[in-house]
């Protein structure tokens, strides 16, 4: 799976879990959580929706790696 059809699973994770969050806010390089002001419980809510969708968990010690758009889609990517 590439990158780009990554991302469209964490976009598509985010207005799941976030259906007040307009597709075209969500900044490729913004801190997801700031950025959209999400808790970290819809944070954890997307992590294991993506797990469902894509099949890669991410341990909590790898949170940090995971917290923009681009970065979510590079680790996904990585480990697909």
């Amino acid at each position: 799976m590439n990158e780009d059809t990554i991302k469209e699973a964490i976009v598509e994770a985010i207005l799941q879990i976030a259906p007040e969050v307009e597709a075209d806010a969500i900044e490729p390089d913004a801190n997801i959580q700031r950025s959209l002001e999400i808790d970290s419980f819809d944070f954890l809510k997307i992590l294991t929706a993506l797990k469902e969708t894509l099949g890669v968990e991410v341990p909590e010690s790898d949170y940090a790696e995971v917290d923009t758009l681009n970065r979510m889609a590079r680790y996904f990517a990585a480990r697909s």
